[in-house]
């Protein structure tokens, strides 16, 4: 019992090591060309453990269908995603973390409801949770106020933070080295192009389409293994020399016992759909000039009487970050 809880204590120093580290800097590179890495990723026995495990690090079967019965709020998880991403993006986090924060959440999400007002639950969730995978994989870690950025709402008190944490790890039961699509990114790619010829490409461009798709709450449908089977399959359709030899509905599942070919199939083609719905929404729009006459721009350009009064009421209820801290619900 006495040394269960000096393990404790030494995994609580370690998650809380970098609270004083200040800003992070730097950006975190991998070597794919190292003989190191790619013999890592060569173990067909090491695979079929990720593929045995990951069922333990991802919510349940039914977690899609409370978003589809609007049980869970689809929009605020996609909004905390999104707010995960762009921290991400600023702090310059590797992939993975952003991937483990999401994981987190999400597992949480299924295990325990939070509770309904305005907002700033799940926006403590997010922080608490980017904050335990920043731990888990970054080298310099901000500080727990410095993580609350790119447009938060509400500001948390450190303590609280901590707090959220503490009950984020125990309904995790501490499980936070999670099982994640980055696990299998290489073996697959090398089962397409046994040479590694293009694995730097293959690991980047199916790193982006993980990222780009984890917002959408129809991924939560599959698995690791299949999303990074599935992403795998898309880069290699963006390469001439192999998407002719490369057949979704029937290479994959050989890659590995284990893998569902149904599932990898179903994933390929939602993320194909998301590519074509993103490059639709992305695509410049071409405004045709209208054309107004004197008289209408005139009245365009007289100032409005009512302007003055806009102005003070305006500028009398700015925009302003409530800072919130000790909650009940939260030990």
């Amino acid at each position: 019992m006495r040394s269960r809880r000096r393990l404790d204590d030494c995994i609580l120093m370690d998650l809380f090591c970098g609270e004083d580290s200040g800003v992070f800097s730097g950006e975190s590179t991998v070597d794919f060309s190292s003989s190191e890495f790619v013999d890592s990723w060569t173990d067909n026995e090491s695979i079929a453990c990720f593929i045995e495990d990951e069922r333990h690090f991802v919510p349940g079967h039914d977690y899609l269908s409370r978003f589809l019965s609007r049980s869970l709020d689809a929009s605020a998880r996609e909004d905390s995603v999104a707010w995960i991403l762009k921290v991400q993006a600023y702090y310059k986090f590797q992939p993975l973390t952003a991937y483990l924060a999401v994981n987190y959440m999400d597992r949480f999400l299924y295990a325990r409801r939070l509770p309904e007002t305005s907002g700033w639950p799940m926006q403590l969730l997010a922080v608490a949770c980017l904050s335990l995978a920043a731990k888990m994989e970054e080298i310099l870690v901000p500080s727990l106020f410095d993580f609350q950025v790119a447009g938060v709402k509400y500001l948390f008190e450190a303590k609280t933070i901590k707090r959220m944490e503490l009950l984020v790890l125990s309904v995790l039961d501490w499980r936070l080295r999670s099982v994640t699509p980055f696990d299998f990114l290489s073996f697959f790619a090398y089962k397409i192009d046994p040479l590694g010829t293009f694995l730097g490409f293959f690991i980047s461009h199916a790193t982006e389409i993980i990222l780009s798709n984890i917002k959408e709450a129809s991924f939560l449908e599959y698995w690791p293994s299949s999303i990074a089977a599935a992403a795998i399959l898309c880069v290699a359709n963006e390469l001439p020399s192999l998407s002719s030899v490369v057949n979704p509905h029937k290479s994959p599942e050989t890659w590995c016992d284990g893998l569902s070919k149904e599932k990898i199939v179903r994933c390929y083609r939602l993320m194909k759909a998301m590519a074509i719905e993103n490059n639709r929404l992305n695509t410049p729009k071409v405004i045709a000039k209208l054309r107004v006459s004197v008289r209408a721009s005139s009245t365009l350009t007289r100032p409005s009487t009512d302007e003055s009064s806009f102005s003070s009421s305006s500028s009398s209820s700015p925009c302003k970050r409530r800072k919130l801290s000790g909650y009940s619900w939260v030990h």
